[in-house]
């Protein structure tokens, strides 16, 4: 029944305006959940189904034998053979580590592939994940088009199915399709963005796109960081994050405060605020400012390690990926940025804002089942941790 139901959303047969959950859970953890389907079913049946234009923009693309990436990418070659439009953009930088998916697609009839260089227009990378299929839907969350997201990274994701939140997104690819073709101009929206009514598990709730960085939105009315600010001020009990990590820092020096000032305001004012990080924070430029707010009244952080596979380490896997926040279990963000301000000063990034409590109570849901899980304790405010293993 998902699966039918999966359909009938990406082919558009069913209702419009529906915002679906979609998750990877690492293999050997028990960490999936039953009502969720996993992202790579999600992918492989928004490409099988495309009909006329799939636009994808991603960090990378990497992929290895055997994953449940390779028939995603196969999907897309699939898929431009009978004509479909694919375009993919990528960050260009990262490029140079991971030629060959994007290479081998930029080979194929009907596939076009441009490589945007964000750090030489504002330092920071395309770190967009998006898939755009017939101007009708759109995926959008914290996976990377990369083997480890679809099966030894805990990612997280929406659908969403409704033109006029597809066409904000659409009008964000647009703008950087230009830029990495060498272009220079961004098309002004035609009217403001606002918030639209969509379906989630049969409940309605309102989603609101929003985006990064300040200085390329059609839009400037979505830049995501006010609009996190706007929901940390207005919550009341609880605000409840998952990110990979978290920085008071930029990149090459410099402070990014404004989160962090929101929420230890919410604290101030007797808000909890639970933080769940990945292992990857323990790193010595993060752990002291994690430490430093741990002792705050009314902070709870938890960091999240997910077991080595049975194959052996695998780098840059293992970890949690996925990045939302909910507030009082009524609203909520889902996105693709971790929290630092050069993803939101100088980097894509896109997400949602979600009004309703439908969402935010199965956010909540998933929030706990890892915080409460095994793989997740309490960050010791005195502990000199180690530098965790990430790549090789």
């Amino acid at each position: 029944m998902l699966a039918l139901f999966l359909l009938l959303v990406l082919v558009g047969c069913a209702p419009r305006h529906r915002l679906v959950l979609y998750e990877t859970a690492p293999v050997e953890t028990g960490l999936d959940h039953a009502d969720l389907p996993e992202a790579y079913e999600v992918w492989l049946d928004a490409v099988n189904h495309a009909r006329t234009g799939i636009d994808l923009e991603f960090f990378y693309a990497s992929d290895a034998p055997g994953s449940r990436l390779g028939p995603v990418i196969e999907a897309l070659e699939a898929a431009a053979g009978r004509g479909v439009v694919v375009r993919f953009i990528a960050d260009r930088k990262f490029h140079d580590t991971y030629p060959q998916v994007l290479d081998r697609l930029d080979a194929v009839d009907g596939i076009t592939v441009r490589l945007l260089d964000l750090e030489q227009r504002t330092g920071g990378v395309v770190h967009a994940k998006t898939i755009i299929v017939d101007g009708r839907t759109v995926l959008v969350g914290s996976h990377n088009f990369d083997w480890r997201s679809l099966e030894h990274i805990q990612e997280l994701g929406v659908i969403v199915e409704h033109p006029d939140v597809v066409d904000v997104f659409e009008h964000i690819f647009t703008a950087d399709w230009i830029l990495a073709g060498g272009g220079e101009s961004i098309t002004p929206r035609d009217e403001p963005d606002g918030a639209f009514d969509v379906r989630f598990q049969g409940e309605r709730c309102t989603v609101r796109p929003v985006a990064s960085p300040t200085g390329l939105l059609p839009d400037p009315d979505t830049w995501d960081l006010p609009a996190l600010v706007e929901l940390i001020d207005g919550a009341q009990r609880r605000i409840r994050v998952q990110l990979l990590s978290y920085s008071t820092r930029q990149w090459g020096g410099g402070e990014f405060v404004t989160l962090d000032r929101a929420l230890r305001r919410a604290a101030a004012r007797g808000v909890q605020v639970e933080l769940l990080l990945s292992h990857w924070s323990t790193r010595r430029s993060q752990v002291g400012t994690l430490q430093e707010l741990q002792r705050v009244a009314n902070f709870s952080i938890k960091l999240a390690t997910i077991p080595e596979h049975s194959s052996g380490f695998i780098p840059y896997a293992r970890v949690i990926h996925s990045k939302y926040m909910t507030v009082d279990g009524e609203d909520a963000w889902i996105g693709t940025g971790n929290w630092g301000g050069d993803y939101f000063h100088k980097s894509r990034n896109l997400g949602l804002i979600v009004h309703g409590p439908a969402f935010a109570r199965r956010l909540d849901g998933i929030f706990e089942d890892l915080w409460e899980s095994p793989y997740a304790e309490p960050l010791d405010p005195d502990r000199a941790y180690p530098e965790p293993r990430i790549g090789q």
